[in-house]
C-alpha cells in the first residue's frame, strides 16, 4: 500500500466533491509529498514513455496516438485532460493507479508544455518523442521562437530509442536541431510539395521566402507524407504506398497531424505494425474537447475551435464558410492561455468580412473587437462576462450553425455555460 497514494486520491476525491475536475492541484501536492512518484510508477511500463510537444496541435495528436496505439493491441495511460505540466501527468496518474501504486498500461503517450516538458525528461527520459511545430505562442512565457526550438531539442536529446520531426519546419528540420540528438531512429514527416502553401511555416507567415533547412545526411530515412486532402478524404505515403482514409476530424491543420500521428506510431509498433488496422482507427478519431469538438444545442450544431497561435487562427479560419455559419470569438488572457495577445494582429481576418462576427467576448474582448475593425469585419456585439455572451448568443441565433473560436480558459468557460443546456463530455 502506497500511503502518498491513498493522501493524493483523497485530495482528488475532494477536489471532484467541490466542484472541480481534480486535474491540477492533487498533482502539485503529490510531487511535493513524493517526488519520486511519477518516475517510479511511469518506470513500471514494458514499453516506456512517449513524449509529444510543439507549439500547435499535442492535444488532438495525442488522441489520435493513443487510438492507433490501442488499435494495436496495446493498453496506453494518457494525460487525457490536455493538462499538460508535470503536475497535470502526476494527477492523471493518481486517477489511474491501483492502492498500491500499480499503473495497469503498457505505455504512456503525454502531451507536454514545452517549457514543462524540459524538467520532465529529467525525471523521466522518453523512448520517444514527436515534435510537431515551433511557433511563436505565448511570448509572455517562452520569449522567441528560437528559444522554444532549444527547449524542444532538449527534450530530443533526452529521448533514447527514436524521435519523429516535422520536416516542413525548419528550426525542426535544421542540422542545428539534430545534430546533437543521439536516438537511433530518427523519422520525419510533412506534406507534399503542392500542399506546402497551406501549412506555412511561421516564418513564412512573416514574408520570408524560406525552406526547411537541408537535413542532415541519412538523418530522415523514413519519412510519412500527406499527399492529398480532399473534402474528409486524406491520402497518406509510407512504406512506398498511398493509403487514403476517411476522417471525422476536420480541419486541415488536423490531417497535417494525422501524419505525424502515423509517423510516430509505426516508429513505435515497427515491422509488427497491422497497416488496416490502424488507419481504421484513425478514421474514427473525433476531435479532442474543444479543439474542432462540436456540441448539439436544441438540434444545431456549435462548434469549439481553440486558437492560440496566428497559424493556428489562419489555418482555422481557412477551414470552414463563415457564409452559413454564426461566429464568436471568445478572447482570455489568463496564465493557461498566454498574457501577451500581440499575436492576434498577425492573423489574417478579411474571410470573416462579408458575414461579420456575431459576438467578441472574454477577458480581451474590446482588444479583438478593435483588431477585427482594422480588417473591416462588423461585430454585432461586444460582451466581456463570457455566461451572458454565451446565453445571448445562443438565444439570439437559435437555429443557426455556430463556431466559436476561444482561447483554452475561454473554451473551458463555455464548455461549462453549454453543459447546463445539454449533455456535453466530462473530460477528466
Amino acid at each position: 500500500m502506497s500511503y502518498s497514494v491513498l493522501a493524493g486520491k483523497a485530495i482528488q476525491r475532494v477536489a471532484r466533491m467541490r466542484g472541480g475536475s481534480g486535474s491540477a492541484l492533487p498533482g502539485l501536492i503529490i510531487e511535493r509529498i513524493d517526488p519520486g512518484f511519477m518516475k517510479r510508477t511511469l518506470d513500471q511500463l514494458p514499453h516506456g514513455v512517449v513524449v509529444i510537444s510543439g507549439t500547435n496541435g499535442k492535444t488532438t495528436t495525442t488522441k489520435m496516438v493513443v487510438a492507433l496505439l490501442e488499435s494495436q493491441g496495446l493498453r496506453v495511460f494518457t494525460n487525457r485532460t490536455g493538462s499538460n505540466f508535470t503536475r497535470g501527468v502526476a494527477a492523471a496518474l493518481l486517477a489511474d493507479v491501483d492502492r498500491s501504486g500499480k499503473l495497469d498500461a503498457d505505455i504512456a503517450v503525454l502531451e507536454l508544455d514545452e517549457a514543462h516538458a524540459v524538467h520532465f525528461v529529467r525525471m523521466v527520459p522518453p523512448r520517444y518523442s514527436l515534435f510537431l511545430n515551433v511557433l511563436r505562442d505565448q511570448l509572455d512565457r517562452f520569449g522567441e521562437i528560437d528559444a522554444t526550438a532549444k527547449l524542444l531539442q532538449t527534450i530530443a536529446v533526452a529521448t533514447t530509442d527514436g524521435v519523429v520531426i516535422n520536416q516542413d519546419d525548419p528550426r525542426l528540420a535544421s542540422q542545428t536541431f539534430t545534430e546533437a540528438i543521439s536516438a537511433p531512429d530518427i523519422r520525419s514527416y510533412g506534406v507534399s510539395e503542392h500542399l506546402h502553401e497551406q501549412f506555412p511555416s511561421d516564418d513564412e507567415m512573416r514574408g520570408r521566402d524560406t525552406k526547411p533547412a537541408p537535413a542532415p545526411h541519412n538523418t530522415f530515412a523514413d519519412r510519412t507524407e500527406l499527399r492529398a486532402i480532399d473534402g474528409n478524404q486524406a491520402t497518406f505515403y509510407f512504406d512506398d504506398t498511398e493509403h487514403t482514409v476517411s476522417l471525422e476530424l476536420k480541419g486541415i491543420y488536423n490531417i497535417q497531424n494525422a501524419a505525424a500521428a502515423l509517423a510516430l506510431v509505426r516508429l513505435i509498433v515497427g515491422s509488427e505494425i497491422q497497416t488496416a488496422a490502424m488507419l481504421n482507427a484513425l478514421s474514427d478519431v473525433r476531435p479532442a474537447f474543444g479543439r474542432g469538438e462540436t456540441i448539439e444545442i436544441d438540434g444545431h450544431p456549435v462548434e469549439l475551435v481553440l486558437v492560440k497561435t496566428p497559424s493556428g487562427f489562419r489555418l482555422s479560419l481557412a477551414s470552414f464558410d463563415p457564409a452559413d455559419t454564426t461566429v464568436m470569438i471568445a478572447i482570455n488572457d489568463n496564465y493557461a492561455d498566454g498574457r501577451d495577445m500581440s499575436w492576434l494582429w498577425d492573423v489574417e481576418f478579411e474571410s470573416l468580412r462579408a458575414a461579420g462576427v456575431d459576438t467578441v467576448t472574454g477577458i480581451r474582448a474590446y482588444d479583438m473587437a478593435l483588431r477585427l475593425q482594422y480588417d473591416l469585419v462588423d461585430v454585432s456585439r461586444v460582451e466581456t462576462a463570457i455566461p451572458a455572451a454565451v446565453s445571448d448568443f445562443l438565444a439570439r441565433n437559435h437555429s443557426t450553425p455556430k463556431r466559436i473560436f476561444c482561447t483554452y480558459t475561454a473554451m473551458l468557460a463555455i464548455r461549462r455555460e453549454l453543459s447546463k443546456r445539454t449533455q456535453v463530455e466530462v473530460v477528466a
